[in-house]
């Protein structure tokens, strides 16, 4: 009889194969109330990698890292009508504490918009005090209805960036430069994750923006996923919190924002984008461990061989961990890394070393090669970098291969419900036409120019759309 497959096959069942990876890659667990996630080790060493790339990027911009308290004044959320609208229906709210009702309840922060406004009011005074730029690495809640580990769970973790200018021009560029530096960056050249970035429309844009940019990447069924956002929060915040500066003129001036997140929902992206049907396929510059040197038998030769080589590649500059687990199966042990998507693992035995060599095999591409033991620590840091690429270029052909041109609100509705994107000039479909593309469970993912730039406004000439099924 043929064995069980390991996962569900994704071309059968392609959320049950994705449940199965999370769990038998050992990423997460069902948390004990309902949408609520345990991170486990090898899952948050991911966002760790995660956390460490943007941070750099965003610290790059002059943003400096803050923390706000996770419980909000229930009254700070009626100050923004737009807002408060947004979060409503997820709102998890605090009415008791130390065995008392709560004079004013409580809400469990769902994001920090108000909190953040509460104090940039207190601490901006004069224009020496802007730009002001502030991020926090922090949980948020908000009640999920239909939740999913990674993609949407009542709590997850995130960064949030807030800030405060002198201009709109000056908050304006400072939200496209999150988007394309910070993030944009991130997930091209570390994800390795082809994304798209555009505008989104007014029915989709963030709760008290002025305008949303977002990155969507296509995942392996052909929906779309909403990776990242920054918004332009223009002055809707400042005139709620009365956040004013004194100008150089000497005139008292309501500042100008923007906000950006980026979430967990990114290890969910890495899975359904690069996993295929035997596992994770964790792209190298995100890997925790970039190698693993698996000792085949419990012979003290090879054992000493492994660690041996283990340190050498360390020296070289590799992220690897040494496997002497030898009471455990070595086929076990294989499948295991082979699950968690680990780029590169080298196998040795006795036969392997009597000929100085090791077995490679390369999860990316694919495929098992003799290599000399010897060589290992030269060849591996330029193999890394080729499966790096070859992720990214498998990710831009499936986008490409799976988006149509399409003219017409019909085609567009085809294309999506079929497993793809589309592509529909926005003058064709506009708001009506977005407004009953919810009736096949479409959206407007963003707005895009005709070459593929973010346009300047929503309405601007030749504005494309791309219309798909997301998560």
């Amino acid at each position: 009889m043929a064995k069980a497959p390991v996962l569900t096959p994704r071309a059968d069942d392609f959320p049950r194969w994705y449940q199965d990876l999370i769990t038998k890659a050992e990423l997460a667990d069902n948390g004990p109330v309902r949408g609520t996630m345990v991170i486990r080790p090898y899952g948050y060493g991911l966002w760790e990698r995660m956390q460490a790339e943007m941070d750099a990027r965003i610290k790059e911009t002059g943003t400096q890292n803050a923390y706000f308290p996770l419980l909000i004044p229930e009254s700070y959320l009626a100050r923004e009508a737009d807002h408060v609208e947004g979060f409503a229906p997820e709102l998890a709210v605090v009415t008791h504490g130390g065995g008392k009702e709560l004079e004013e309840p409580a809400v469990v922060r769902p994001t920090s918009e108000m909190i953040v406004n509460e104090y940039f009011s207190k601490w901006v005074q004069s224009h020496r005090d802007l730009p002001l730029l502030i991020n926090q690495w922090a949980n948020v809640v908000r009640w999920e209805l239909r939740p999913r580990l990674f993609l949407r769970t009542s709590e997850f973790l995130w960064q949030e960036g807030h800030t405060a200018h002198a201009t709109y021009e000056e908050a304006r560029a400072f939200a496209a430069r999150v988007h394309r530096r910070v993030y944009e960056d991130f997930m091209l050249n570390v994800l390795a994750m082809d994304v798209v970035p555009g505008r989104k429309t007014v029915r989709e844009r963030f709760a008290g923006a002025v305008n949303t940019l977002t990155l969507e990447g296509m995942m392996g069924d052909g929906k779309a996923l909403q990776m990242a956002t920054s918004h332009e929060l223009g002055q809707n915040f400042a005139k709620a919190f009365n956040t004013r500066y004194l100008s150089k003129e000497g005139r008292q001036e309501l500042v100008w924002q923007t906000s950006w997140g980026s979430t967990t929902r990114m290890i969910g992206a890495l899975v359904m984008m690069h996993g295929d049907d035997d596992g994770l396929r964790v792209p190298p510059r995100l890997a925790q461990i970039q190698a693993v040197v698996l000792a085949i038998k419990g012979d003290e030769a090879v054992l000493a061989k492994v660690r041996e080589l283990g340190d050498r590649l360390k020296a070289a500059g590799v992220r690897v961990h040494v496997d002497d687990r030898t009471d455990t199966p070595f086929g076990r042990r294989a499948v295991d890394w082979e699950l968690k998507g680990v780029p590169v693992r080298i196998e040795i035995g006795p036969r392997d070393l009597g000929n100085g060599t090791a077995m490679l095999a390369r999860r990316i591409p694919g495929g098992k090669e003799p290599v000399a033991l010897d060589a290992l620590a030269g060849l591996l840091p330029g193999i890394l970098e080729e499966d790096q690429a070859t992720l990214l270029r498998q990710s831009r052909e499936r986008r490409e291969s799976r988006t149509t041109e399409v003219s017409t609100f019909e085609e567009a509705v085809e294309a999506a419900t079929a497993g793809g994107w589309a592509r529909i000039p926005w003058a064709a479909l506009g708001e009506e036409g977005e407004s009953r593309l919810a009736d096949h469970a479409v959206t407007v993912r963003c707005l895009v120019a005709e070459d593929g730039s973010v346009p300047d406004a929503d309405d601007a000439p030749g504005n494309v759309a791309v219309v798909a099924r997301a998560y």
